[in-house]
């Protein structure tokens, strides 16, 4: 199939695509690198209006690091973090993250910020940004706001983005350097869609302590005081707290919860390895 016809803008800067996304008589729809949209318009899951190409615009391709975080512009590729050209805050943790993302070519046109705002409950960044505290800055037309990655992802394909508004940058609190983190994703093979991601944050130095279990088939479960999920001290995992927050999701059929279970314990293992 073939998307159906709309029209396609490409603005030189936020404020230009946001007044263009005002339009109240179309359906409109922000693309980046459209790895995830791309498919969805030829599909016609999607049928926008109004097509708004974000990718020229150099204020969404901004870095800027500080003591206490890093900001990164929505239109920052996957690749971009993988290869380095992005500072690690996170002791490694978005490099790794980036790398395990889909396939190489997918990587090198993907953007962070498309990611998130698409919202697919198996993503890697929505999982992994939640686990570490991040938070994204969101910017329409009355202005920007700030919200939690566990807060900004309402559902499947939900986020709290009202209408015009697109996401502007990703923040990533900076690490201690006694942190320790884990990620595990269970996939049928490398570069599949995630069936179960584990996320895991101790940070002793900053009182910070998370958890995340993701590709739950909603928005991801969180722990932001993780504390009485395991034991801190060697890693172990209480599965029926574990479990218990899955139910309480949904999650009810039991190998579904115990593949849930073995990722967020692979997590643990491997941020209490390191």
């Amino acid at each position: 199939m073939k998307p159906v016809r709309f029209e396609y803008r490409r603005p030189a800067d936020v404020a230009s695509a946001i007044a263009l996304a005002r339009r109240s008589d179309h359906v409109v729809k922000f693309i980046a690198g459209g790895q995830s949209l791309g498919p969805m318009l030829n599909l016609r899951l999607a049928q926008p209006d109004l097509l708004i190409d974000v990718t020229g615009i150099a204020e969404l391709k901004q870095v800027a690091e500080t003591p206490h975080a890093l900001t990164i512009g929505a239109c920052v590729t996957h690749a971009d973090i993988e290869d380095g050209r992005v500072p690690d805050v996170a002791r490694g943790a978005l490099r790794s993250i980036a790398s395990g993302i889909a396939y190489r070519a997918v990587r090198n046109r993907g953007t962070i910020g498309g990611s998130i705002s698409h919202a697919d409950p198996a993503a890697d960044w929505i999982a992994g940004l939640a686990a570490l505290g991040a938070s994204v800055m969101i910017r329409g037309e009355r202005g920007r706001r700030s919200s939690l990655i566990e807060d900004f992802v309402a559902g499947v394909f939900e986020t709290a983005l009202a209408p015009g508004e697109l996401v502007e940058t990703v923040e990533v609190p900076r690490l201690a350097n006694g942190a320790r983190w884990g990620f595990y994703k269970i996939c049928r093979k490398s570069g599949d869609f995630a069936h179960a991601i584990g996320a895991v944050l101790d940070d002793p130095q900053r009182g910070v302590c998370r958890a995340v279990i993701g590709a739950t088939g909603s928005k991801p479960i969180v722990w932001a005081d993780a504390g009485a999920l395991f034991d801190r001290t060697n890693g172990t995992l209480d599965d029926r707290a574990a479990r218990d927050a899955l139910e309480t999701y949904g999650v009810a059929d039991p190998i579904r919860q115990r593949i849930h279970i073995a990722a967020l314990g692979r997590a643990l293992a491997q941020a209490f390895a390191s």
